[in-house]
């Protein structure tokens, strides 16, 4: 068993992290730390863990060392003391965005501060095992992704590279333009915070119809594989909590037909455990559905094509505090610890909900 503590553990993500954690069948998780909360018991922020877990709040000074330390803090916390933070843990998971980045300069520009701590970028691999699962394997720290980056970035997965064209499947000349409809959970508020409205305070903060931070994550995807376009996101509040359901327009190579997509899709997420395919010809469920995805690490990724205008409109679904986010860090621990990624992470969603 590995011990395993959480720094920041008051807030949605950190209750997210504990829970999956405390049903893992290879850690412990001996520490969870919250200023605000010190000496209470965690089920008062997070009741839904009433009865599985003892654990009280402690504060992060008083954070002892563990083979694992996950960092649930505010963007801008972790990189001001991560030389600490390092020296406590074997193995570092940081969920906030001080890592996901790995060039400062870039950094400064989507979060309008400067990196405190930039000897520490080239030591972080970006989180997102779909991405990067061998570079995960042989990492000591692993970044958090963005929620929204990560709908993105897991639907245009598929059409980056393919062997089934030499010319490719997109005409990136053309742009990417990704509308993204959220939660109010992804405003980052405490679970604990009752003087906030769970939909209307995070609504307010996930509003962002231009240059919204997360287009940096899905720039620097399509950089590393050799991609130069020009990527528009924007992110819109709707009325429930979890979620995220991203729409992405991109355009077809000439010459590229339906058949084609559809093999590109089938062979790149053949072996993906949490990556699921959903196109069907009839039913309710026929694109991705955020809703049923609800607590679960799965994504689902799904598209139309007009053979006419060669628009190619991809759908993307997930649970934006889990794949977007805990999820994806526990997934990120299992490959680091050389352990089944899929271990912990097994519940499927709900349905009816």
């Amino acid at each position: 068993m590995k011990n395993v503590a959480i720094v920041g553990g008051s807030g949605y993500v950190g209750g997210e992290l504990l829970r999956l954690l405390l049903a893992h069948p290879e850690v412990e998780v001996t520490q969870i730390s919250s200023r605000r909360q010190a000496g209470r018991f965690v089920h008062f922020t997070h009741p839904n863990l009433r009865g599985q877990t003892r654990l009280r709040f402690c504060t992060p000074d008083e954070i002892e060392n563990c083979d694992v330390l996950f960092l649930a803090l505010p963007h801008g916390h972790a990189m001001s003391a991560m030389d600490d933070w390092a020296g406590r843990a074997e193995r570092v998971v940081d969920l906030s965005g001080d890592f996901r980045l790995n060039q400062p300069d870039v950094y400064q520009r989507w979060y309008n501060s400067e990196h405190h701590a930039p000897e520490w970028l080239e030591r972080f691999v970006y989180g997102l095992p779909e991405l990067n699962r061998d570079a995960l394997q042989e990492s000591r720290y692993a970044s958090g992704v963005g929620c929204n980056a990560t709908a993105v970035n897991l639907a245009l997965l598929s059409l980056l590279k393919t062997e089934l064209r030499n010319t490719g499947l997109v005409d990136w000349t053309r742009g990417v333009v990704a509308e993204v409809k959220v939660g109010s959970s992804e405003g980052g508020a405490s679970s604990s915070d009752a003087s906030h409205h769970p939909i209307r305070s995070g609504a307010l903060r996930s509003f962002s119809p231009v240059g919204h931070r997360h287009t940096a994550e899905v720039e620097q995807m399509l950089r590393n594989a050799g991609i130069d376009t020009d990527v528009h996101l924007s992110a819109t509040a709707v009325e429930r909590v979890r979620g995220v359901l991203a729409t992405i327009h991109v355009f077809a190579a000439p010459g590229v037909t339906e058949k084609d997509l559809f093999r590109a899709f089938r062979q790149r997420l053949a072996d993906e455990p949490f990556v699921r395919l959903v196109k069907e010809k009839r039913g309710l469920y026929r694109y991705p559905e955020p809703k049923i995805l609800s607590g679960s690490n799965f994504a689902e990724v799904g598209f139309a094509f007009d053979e006419a205008t060669r628009r190619i409109v991809l759908i993307s679904a997930i649970d934006n505090l889990m794949k977007g986010a805990a999820g994806s860090a526990v997934q990120s621990m299992n490959l680091m610890l050389g352990w089944n990624e899929t271990t912990g992470l097994g519940f499927p969603g709900l349905h009816p909900i």
